[in-house]
């Protein structure tokens, strides 16, 4: 990966902090209190889905910049990460969750499941967050 490529993985991985950061403040402590059609229902549900969307962009980019061919899905972009071994099978599989969450968010935002975006938003952002230090290694590595 270029010098490009580390830049542009930095300012992402900033603007996805940024948004778990959102979600991290509007989050209830409970899923009973993260009520439809409210701000913090909104915001945790828009920031999560930007953060996840950013994620699954850089994955596909990483896909075609380290010569792993052009995926065919979002999932498919972490299932050809897992086979190079940049990231494992249980990272692989939670993050092809998230591309579901993002799918469900852009496609049925009115019929979410609140209880399961909770949970989306309280065990998902380490998964983005890891797949972002999986990545930064591999540029280091590459610019080494």
């Amino acid at each position: 990966m270029s010098v490009f490529d580390r830049a542009v993985l930095a300012e992402r991985t900033m603007a996805v902090q940024r948004h778990l950061a959102r979600v991290a403040e509007r989050l209830p402590a409970s899923a009973v209190d993260l009520e439809p059609a409210t701000d913090s229902s909104d915001a945790v549900v828009l920031h999560l889905w930007q953060a996840t969307q950013i994620v699954i962009d850089l994955a596909m980019s990483a896909c075609l910049g380290l010569r792993l061919g052009t995926p065919n899905s979002y999932a498919d972009a972490f299932r050809r990460l897992q086979r190079a071994g940049v990231i494992d099978e249980d990272l692989a599989d939670r993050l092809v969750r998230a591309a579901g969450f993002r799918n469900a968010v852009a496609h049925a935002y009115e019929s979410l499941d609140l209880a399961r975006v909770h949970a989306a938003a309280t065990n998902g952002p380490q998964d983005l967050l890891r797949l972002l230090g999986y990545l930064s290694d591999r540029v280091e590595t590459a610019a080494g």
